[in-house]
C-alpha cells in the first residue's frame, strides 16, 4: 500500500523551530520527488518546498533561509527542519510524491500522484 505519513506538527511560539517527517512506505523513495505544501483556512494549497530523486530542492520564497528540505532513502523518510517560525506559517502541511527520477523536482500540486493526511503547525505566542 502506498502511504505517506506526515509528523511533528505542533502549536510553537514565534521564531521557534519544527521538524516535520514525511514517512513513505510502499514505493522505492529513492526514485520519487517529494515535496511539502500548506493549506491555512480559506487559502489555496501552497508549494512550500521540493526534493528530488538526485537532492536537487527547491523552496518558495517565503520560507528561504528558514526551511530546508532533506531526505534518508534508507529511512524512507523526508523532513522539513522549519526554523525561525511566522505566526503566518501556521497552516497543515502535506507532504506528497511522484515518480520524477533523473528529473528536477517542481511545486505543482497537479503534479504530485500520492499525499499524505497533513500535519498542524500553529505558530502562536
Amino acid at each position: 500500500q502506498l502511504q505517506l505519513v506526515e509528523s511533528g506538527g505542533g502549536l510553537v511560539q514565534p521564531g521557534g523551530s519544527l521538524r516535520l517527517s514525511c514517512a513513505t512506505s510502499g514505493f522505492t523513495l529513492d526514485y520519487y520527488a517529494i515535496g511539502w505544501f500548506r493549506q491555512a483556512p480559506g487559502k489555496e494549497r501552497d508549494g512550500v518546498s521540493c526534493i528530488s530523486s538526485s537532492d536537487g530542492s527547491i523552496y518558495t520564497d517565503y520560507v528561504k533561509g528558514r526551511f530546508t528540505i532533506s531526505r534518508d532513502n534508507a529511512k524512507n523518510t523526508v523532513y522539513l527542519q522549519m526554523n525561525s517560525l511566522k505566526p503566518e506559517d501556521s497552516a497543515v502541511y502535506y507532504c506528497a510524491a511522484y515518480f520524477a527520477l533523473y528529473r528536477p523536482c517542481e511545486l505543482r500540486p497537479q503534479k504530485y500522484e500520492m499525499w499524505g493526511q497533513g500535519t498542524q503547525v500553529t505558530v502562536s505566542s
